[in-house]
């Protein structure tokens, strides 16, 4: 998505080979036209294929998602990372290690609001090694839920996340393919 790419260029800032800051407009402060227009790109490109609710990850997957799921006319399903004190029973559970924060995180699902009756689609911001996504899919797994695909606004290529997911038969759409950063520099696939 050409617009998406730009904004990257313009407002985002590459600190290393592997991390990106998108925090002025996905991440800490959120451009809510952009993400609008991202969000009818996922429901064009997923249309037709039975997608029944949108699954994220808390946090930054929030935002896309939620404006994707209401352009589908769908529900939209928060993993989270930590369970709280009124989710705290009737379950799925998984361990999931945060690229990005280099820790590990207990990923959590309602058993209430997914079941085998869904074709999920898997919304979130990043796609980089995978992590987040696979934990996300064991979960789904777990509800015996199927799912459509999976729907990021910023792949960087060049990490072993699309593969993963791909080779576990599974569809990765990219708003931004990112094909090689260094400090300061971008290069798009």
């Amino acid at each position: 998505m050409k617009l998406l790419e730009e904004k990257i260029l313009k407002e985002g800032r590459a600190v290393s080979e592997d991390i990106l800051r998108v925090d002025t407009f996905i991440n800490h402060q959120v451009d809510p036209e952009l993400m609008e227009k991202c969000a009818k790109d996922f429901a064009s490109h997923f249309k037709g294929k039975g997608v029944t609710k949108i699954v994220t990850i808390e946090s930054s997957g929030i935002s896309p998602a939620l404006l994707t799921a209401l352009e589908m006319g769908l529900k939209l399903v928060i993993l989270k990372k930590q369970p709280s004190k009124v989710l705290n029973d009737n379950l799925y559970q998984t361990m999931v290690t945060s690229f990005t924060k280099g820790t590990n995180y207990e990923l959590t699902l309602s058993k209430e609001v997914i079941s085998e009756d869904d074709h999920v689609l898997i919304i979130d911001d990043f796609l980089a090694n995978g992590e987040a996504v696979t934990g996300a899919v064991r979960l789904l797994r777990m509800a015996h839920a199927t799912i459509a695909g999976v729907g990021v606004l910023i792949e960087k290529s060049f990490q072993p996340g699309e593969e993963k997911i791909t080779d576990a038969g599974f569809e990765v759409y990219a708003l931004a393919r990112i094909g090689r950063m260094a400090k300061d520099s971008i290069e798009f696939e």
